[in-house]
């Protein structure tokens, strides 16, 4: 169910985003959802952004390891590449949906709030942990971290309202090299032996 209300909310918003519908999407009875979720709606859109930023967490280490030689640009791509295959495959309809829950109600409701300032805070650690492992000095990995994130999402709100995969190609091109410059055993840094 808390799966359903992501995928929901992705694409629906919150606000379109109802009990029944959660229900019909996961095929549950309806009843469960009352027993599961006693706080009701903003119970379940909270746990359903805890979700997608623990997904995006998990998914840091997927893309690592499907990387032979781990780079923050490559580690940026993948986290890109993800989005223009999805888009190219079914369409601009779906986006983030801690995203789409800050839009919509974060404003509204603290438990909310706090639910995607922990998800996006996730995330981050994940990204950062990531770029110091591949040699980005601990006091840039944070910065760099909210950077890419900061990125992606952006270009992922004009990827679906231009319909055009241009803005997260775009951002993965340009912040690559800025992404391996930082990190110590990137390309160009003499001297330095790559762990890799």
């Amino acid at each position: 169910m808390v799966f359903s209300a992501a995928q929901l909310i992705r694409r629906e918003g919150v606000g379109a985003t109802g009990m029944r519908e959660v229900a019909a999407h996961a095929r549950a009875p309806r009843g469960s959802l009352q027993h599961y979720f006693p706080g009701g709606k903003e119970q379940l859109v909270n746990e359903a952004v805890g979700w997608a930023g623990r997904y995006a967490a998990d998914r840091v280490d997927r893309f690592l390891a499907a990387l032979p030689e781990p780079t923050p640009a490559g580690l940026f791509a993948l986290m890109v590449r993800q989005w223009t295959d999805e888009y190219a495959s079914a369409g601009f309809a779906g986006g983030c949906p801690v995203a789409a829950a800050t839009v919509d109600c974060a404003g509204d409701t603290e438990s909310t709030r706090e639910a995607v300032s922990a998800a996006f805070t996730r995330w981050t650690d994940a990204v950062a942990g990531a770029l110091t492992g591949m040699g980005v000095p601990a006091d840039r990995a944070a910065p760099l971290a909210t950077l890419m994130i900061s990125s992606l999402e952006g270009a992922i709100l004009l990827a679906r309202a231009e319909r055009d995969v241009r803005p997260l190609t775009a951002v993965a091109r340009e912040l690559g090299p800025l992404l391996d410059a930082a990190s110590r055993t990137g390309p160009g840094r003499e001297g330095d032996v790559d762990p890799w």
